[in-house]
């Protein structure tokens, strides 16, 4: 694609949010269409995240953004209950979606990519733009070949709404791609406190820590006869995830059709 990408920031308010509003202020290949926050509205979008003022006024009103034309991708890091609708009304502007929010049903993913096909518009949807993170998935699936007993614990912050974390879910949706369904532990075996064992997903385990001071790791943990493996990747600030954002941006320009999993794009 020739020319700056255009970009509408969903969420520019939040703690990812502004991240990526800075990353589009700094990179020479894009450039800030809109900035969307109902809470940080009315002030310059450079001056909320510590830059020097750009002349584009957060605002509360998406559609409205979306309407005025001249986007081509917008990034949505706003909350599970919003994300969905903010995802179709940008495909219904053919208006590109990379989406960090997580909490889409299977459902709803299959639905959006539809709409995407029918507009001839690209888009994503990635629990994690990580790429340590992205590597961690693919390590776990090669291993998952050798060591099919595992569990899964990710680590948040106590103020992450959704559990387990979408990377886990991606995680473990990968895994069992490659792995045929195996009940793990003693059949007879009884919870006596309910929900200590973790979350059942196709015959594993998954543990969600949610702490303060924790910002966000994962780890799976595989067990074998006379040894174990760890596979952990850890993440420990929001910048880390930018360039991953930059590279949704730029591929969602090249295809149709929404893609769920940032691992597509890495080889």
């Amino acid at each position: 694609m020739k020319g700056k990408i255009r970009v509408i920031v969903s969420g520019a308010g939040g703690r990812m949010g502004r991240e990526v509003v800075k990353l589009v202020l700094e990179d020479e290949a894009l450039e800030l269409a809109a900035a969307i926050d109902r809470s940080a509205s009315s002030q310059d979008a450079g001056r909320l995240v510590g830059l020097e003022a750009c002349g584009i006024m957060v605002t509360s009103d998406l559609e409205a953004a979306l309407e005025a034309g001249g986007a081509d991708a917008m990034v949505d890091f706003t909350t599970p209950q919003s994300a969905y609708a903010n995802t179709a009304l940008a495909i219904k502007y053919g208006v590109r979606p990379v989406i960090g929010t997580t909490g889409f049903t299977p459902e709803e993913i299959e639905e959006l990519d539809k709409q995407c096909r029918e507009r001839g518009i690209g888009g994503l949807i990635a629990p994690n733009f990580s790429i340590g993170a992205i590597l961690m998935m693919k390590f776990a699936a090669q291993a998952a070949k050798y060591f099919p007993h595992l569990e899964i614990i990710e680590y948040h912050g106590d103020q992450k709404l959704d559990a387990p974390s979408g990377t886990a879910i991606k995680t473990a949706e990968m895994i069992s791609a490659v792995r045929e369904e195996l009940r793990q532990g003693n059949p007879k075996e009884e919870e006596v406190i309910e929900g200590s064992r973790g979350g059942y997903y196709n015959g594993f385990r998954i543990h969600s820590v949610r702490l303060p001071g924790v910002f966000a790791q994962e780890e799976v943990v595989f067990g074998g006869y006379g040894q174990t493996l760890k596979i952990r990747h850890d993440s420990y600030e929001r910048a880390g995830y930018m360039p991953g954002v930059k590279l949704g941006l730029q591929k969602v320009m090249e295809y149709t059709g929404l893609v769920y999993g940032f691992d597509h794009f890495i080889e």
